[in-house]
């Protein structure tokens, strides 16, 4: 079991995989600033200057002024702006790496196309080298 395990770290792929999730991590952090500090901003103002993360509902009935005073209160209560916000932060990582892949797919060089080696006999149908004038099978001069 330990074999397989030293098989399986040493393989490329969990390195890369590793890499990914470090750098995955500190991405999510920039895309949360992006989200709390621009993004939410605009968003506030535009829907009246609305805060978010002060959206919820008590479920026990009693009414708070804000997230952080139900919270001292000790009430329960769904926070449905920061459910809202993060829908908005995933919406914007998506996105994000929507254009990534696609910048990253544009600077990709297209491979040409090899040229072919070969070419068919007309007579036998056989493949013969391009620069051949007969076919090695029938004989045949080729053009």
């Amino acid at each position: 079991m330990f074999k397989e395990f030293k098989e399986f770290i040493q393989k490329g792929n969990v390195m890369d995989l590793a890499v990914a999730v470090i750098i995955g991590g500190a991405f999510g952090k920039i895309v949360s600033s992006l989200v709390d500090d621009v993004v939410m901003p605009v968003v506030s103002l535009a829907t009246g200057k609305v805060d978010f993360t002060n959206l919820f509902v008590t479920l026990n009935g009693q009414e708070y002024a804000t997230l952080e005073a139900a919270k001292e209160a000790g009430a329960a209560t769904l926070n449905y702006g920061s459910f809202i916000q993060q829908i908005i932060n995933f919406l914007i990582i998506a996105f994000v790496v929507f254009i990534m892949v696609k910048s990253m797919n544009k600077l990709r060089k297209e491979e040409p196309e090899a040229e072919p080696t070969t070419k068919v006999c007309p007579f036998c149908q056989t493949d013969v080298p391009i620069k051949a004038v007969r076919c090695p099978h029938c004989t045949s001069e080729l053009e």
